[in-house]
């Protein structure tokens, strides 16, 4: 895949323009959009950078994170505290995004969004309000392990991470999901399912796989 160096102001302009071109793929008045990447390649400050854009441009965006979406320590947990698999497969509540974010902006839906559902650290339902997202604003979820998930995404933007930068730029403390994050690249090749694929190595030079002409 080629890549082309960018500025992270650059990168936004761009992504903001392509957003604001696109049409939703089933019909819905709502476009949504991901930000997938690991926690190391900061996904929460794209769609941040994102989402302000898109906003200068007269977009409504809702901003929902995969971390409000953790299950329960009990489910999470089960394997113990640092099981990469059940990183994997267990942590996110899938489902519930499915149910609280994805559902009600299909065609028809009612464009109420929950903005997040457990609070990891009281392990408790947060109960948040909902918010009326209007037509033709703009859903950005963001998080880790997002693609592969059949989520109705109108586009999709991967923030990579070699191996090395990962482990690098990840915390001692969560060094023991990088085998998730392998086994994520091995199976549910994220580059080839994002639409955008923006490499992230070195934080200061970004490089991305659109085109600015």
């Amino acid at each position: 895949m080629r890549l082309e160096a960018i500025t992270w102001e650059r990168l936004t302009d761009a992504l903001a323009g392509r957003v604001d071109g696109l049409t939703a793929h089933d019909g819905s008045p709502w476009l949504r959009v991901a930000v997938d990447g690991a926690p190391a390649a900061a996904p929460g400050a794209l769609a941040g950078r994102l989402a302000e854009a898109l906003r200068l441009r007269g977009r409504a965006v809702h901003e929902v994170g995969a971390q409000g979406f953790l299950r329960p320590a009990s489910l999470r947990l089960e394997y113990g505290r640092e099981d990469s698999d059940a990183y994997h497969d267990e942590w996110f509540d899938r489902r519930a995004l499915w149910r609280e974010v994805f559902q009600p902006l299909e065609p028809g839906g009612t464009g109420r969004v929950l903005p997040d559902l457990w609070d990891p650290v009281a392990d408790r339902a947060t109960r948040s309000a909902y918010v009326q997202l209007p037509p033709g604003g703009v859903l950005l979820l963001h998080g880790p392990l997002l693609l592969g998930q059949w989520f109705p995404l109108d586009l999709a933007v991967h923030l990579k991470l070699s191996p090395g930068a990962l482990a690098r730029r990840t915390p001692q403390d969560q060094q023991w999901t990088l085998p998730a994050f392998a086994r994520y690249e091995a199976e549910t090749r994220p580059e080839e399912a994002a639409d955008v694929v923006v490499r992230a190595d070195d934080p200061r030079r970004p490089a991305w796989s659109g085109t600015t002409d």
